[in-house]
């Protein structure tokens, strides 16, 4: 079973999501919360596999909340999915970076929010449809850039592990980066697996961070 939190001050939205969920045979509700404190108390108490975390929530947002459970070593098989009331919210990349493995507008169909879990629990990243790379390099943008010269994250990657890194960022999937490379899909899976080790990443969504943030990936590139 995949053990689920929901994290979201309204009552009502808690209880659409957990009637969405509970109807599934591999999906469980274990527990509710109404503000990022409770989330984060819930997170440590029950282990679950996926936390839905609204990020607007009194007293402890969703994104103070989402950074205390990705820097709790104790929690890093939880997953949290940012659950936002539009695409282009300012939060979605400081969100990704605090360690979300992903984010979904609220208004997502009820079949894509249970793939979604589904997806995260398996310890894939998650985008909301419609929303592409372009969103990300907006928000990334934003970041200082790094100096020229300056030691970086990637310099311990391979070459062939930074390429692997710069197709990640540009929202490839394993699959997608084996025929883009003509290797093996089990071999795609190794370069990110060892990509994510040496980078410290808890996830996809952290490689894509990465991959703006050094300069790997720019804004606006197509790939």
């Amino acid at each position: 079973m995949i053990r689920v939190v929901l994290a979201d001050d309204q009552a009502l939205v808690r209880a659409g999501f957990r009637a969405l969920l509970d109807a599934q045979p591999d999906i469980e509700v274990v527990g509710e919360a109404g503000d990022g404190g409770q989330a984060v108390e819930l997170a440590g108490e029950l282990r679950p596999d996926v936390v839905l975390m609204d990020i607007r929530m009194p007293r402890l947002d969703g994104l103070q909340a989402t950074a205390r459970i990705g820097a709790d070593p104790g929690l890093d098989g939880v997953r949290v999915v940012v659950l936002t009331t539009f695409e282009l919210d300012e939060y979605v990349f400081e969100a990704l970076r605090a360690g979300a493995a992903g984010f979904l507008v609220k208004d997502t169909e009820p079949a894509e929010l249970v793939r979604a879990v589904r997806v995260v629990a398996a310890g894939d990243a998650l985008l909301s449809p419609g929303v592409t790379r372009r969103l990300i390099g907006e928000f990334a943008a934003r970041s200082k850039a790094p100096r020229p010269g300056a030691p970086g994250p990637l310099d311990a990657l391979t070459d062939r592990e930074r390429e692997v890194l710069a197709l990640v960022g540009l929202g490839l999937t394993n699959e997608d980066i084996a025929r883009r490379l003509v290797v093996s899909p089990l071999t795609a899976k190794t370069h990110v697996s060892r990509a994510m080790v040496k980078l410290g990443a808890r996830d996809r969504a952290q490689l894509v961070v990465t991959a703006y943030e050094s300069g790997l990936v720019r804004p606006g590139w197509l790939g």
